[in-house]
């Protein structure tokens, strides 16, 4: 069975403050909750074909995967998709101004889970969803506080 989650909401800050601070890797473990550690694997700027290792916690368990970037449009898009980890996950952000000091973030997880994950994979999309709830309105809460 596959996860799809896509979770949503509207930043009152520009899409170009939104969008820089959510793409780049270094910011990941100060508004998603369960990121602990980034390590790129190649050289910054974010472009396609970059790597960024991550090690998590979710579910309980300590996860390592890395990233490889498949798409960027900085201020649009950025497709990323698991290189190496436990299941094959792949990650949109998504940034749509609203108006000009407000923009509309979409986040979502599309993966594959095999082996006992596939079995457990409703509980994992329950549990990705609020996870990814909680990063956006901690990321709204972030980026809010530093245009005040």
């Amino acid at each position: 069975m596959a996860v799809h989650v896509v979770t949503e909401l509207v930043i009152e800050r520009p899409l170009e403050v939104v969008s820089s601070y959510a793409a780049n890797p270094d910011n990941a473990p100060e508004w998603y909750q369960n990121i602990e550690a980034v390590a790129w694997e190649t050289s910054p700027p974010l472009t396609k074909g970059s790597r960024v290792a991550f090690v998590a916690r979710f579910l309980g368990r300590r996860l390592e995967y890395t990233y490889e970037i498949g798409r960027y449009e900085p201020g649009s898009i950025l497709v990323m998709a698991t290189a190496q980890g436990p299941f094959p996950m792949e990650t949109t952000y998504t940034w749509t101004a609203v108006t000009e000091g407000s923009t509309r973030m979409t986040l979502g997880n599309r993966g594959e889970p095999a082996g006992f994950s596939k079995v457990t994979a409703p509980v994992m999309a329950a549990a990705m969803k609020r996870a990814n709830d909680k990063d956006l309105a901690h990321l709204l809460a972030i980026l809010e506080a530093q245009g005040s």
